[in-house]
């Protein structure tokens, strides 16, 4: 879906103010469901440990780039981790082991072939059969993109990743807002919080993210690419939680775009979509480009006329992470 101009606290303020405050009894439903399941279940344990990777709003804060630099960072320190995922927007229900040759996007999501670039991915509906699968092929741990809200796996550690621009948005539970759930009972369960930050340079308001009192490591990250920008003229779209974030990394590395064409987040590109993206590139003599998560959801022959920009987590103090890592693997709670 495409995040409604309510549930941005800087834009439309006084009819936003009013559609929130109609939608806000849905919202309280909707945590109190979700409160009820978490303290009604009673979650696996499996034989490895398990980090999980979430967050507490609608939409991306960049999960998937830290998942996947934890498999790498976890792989340095001598582990063979394994990557678990629900697999959203694929048909697939699992569990299955990802096979980059054999699944496409439609199949497994786009998300969990991200992670298989990074180390063995499983996905599954059922997080506690995923999570026995990895175990079964030989993982030593688990990293769970996603599901900080999912109770039914027990999980060793918790990350709770945040942008730290939009922050909690204006703090009402969906669908008044983009909450997943009240930010203190978030941040309660959660053993640590990365603040996703536009570039290495700029600082989190943690006061505004109610974070300056938290008694938990709190770790500031960004995305830095891991390509060049591609040179000469080009024309940018993206179907991802923050498209403008995708676009405004793009000009900061110097590229120059023509254009950029925003679709909602993991959105199935039709052949009326690819038509318009080609005949606007080829208006505007530039080569298409766009994300990462995109580009596998494109279809193969199209995909090979489009670009694609990686971008990778990075962290201001990766020793500090690296050490919950290891304290995580030792069996240590921080």
């Amino acid at each position: 879906m495409r995040p409604p101009a309510f549930w941005n606290d800087k834009a439309g303020r006084s009819s936003g103010a009013v559609t929130r405050a109609l939608l806000s009894p849905l919202g309280w439903a909707y945590a109190a469901a979700g409160a009820a399941r978490i303290a009604r279940t009673t979650p696996f344990k499996a034989d490895v440990p398990v980090i999980c990777v979430g967050n507490l709003t609608l939409g991306g804060t960049g999960k998937t780039p830290v998942s996947a630099a934890l498999l790498s960072m976890l792989q340095d320190m001598g582990a063979n981790p394994f990557a678990l995922s629900r697999g959203w927007g694929g048909r697939l229900k699992g569990p299955v082991r990802v096979d980059a040759g054999q699944h496409s996007a439609d199949d497994v999501g786009d998300e969990p072939l991200l992670l298989a670039r990074a180390a063995p991915a499983i996905i599954s509906a059922d997080r506690p059969a995923g999570a026995q699968l990895a175990v079964n092929e030989g993982a030593s741990i688990i990293v769970m993109d996603d599901g900080h809200q999912n109770p039914a796996l027990h999980k060793d550690f918790s990350f709770v990743v945040v942008d730290g621009e939009t922050g909690w948005g204006p703090g009402t539970i969906f669908p008044a807002g983009p909450l997943r759930e009240p930010v203190s009972a978030g941040l309660a369960r959660a053993d640590a919080v990365i603040v996703m930050m536009p570039d290495s340079e700029s600082l989190p308001d943690l006061a505004r993210l109610q974070l300056d009192q938290l008694e938990k490591p709190v770790f500031r990250a960004w995305l830095a690419p891991s390509a060049s920008v591609p040179e000469g003229r080009l024309l940018a779209f993206a179907g991802i939680g923050r498209p403008q974030k995708f676009f405004d990394g793009l000009k900061a590395a110097g590229g120059d775009l023509a254009d950029a064409i925003q679709f909602p987040d993991h959105h199935r590109f039709s052949a009326s979509d690819l038509k318009r993206l080609a005949d606007l590139a080829e208006s505007w003599n530039a080569r298409l480009v766009t994300t990462e998560k995109d580009h596998v959801r494109l279809p193969a022959g199209f995909r090979d006329t489009v670009l694609d920009y990686p971008v990778q987590a990075a962290f201001a103090d990766e020793a500090r992470i690296r050490d919950c890592l290891d304290a995580v693997r030792s069996g240590v709670k921080t």
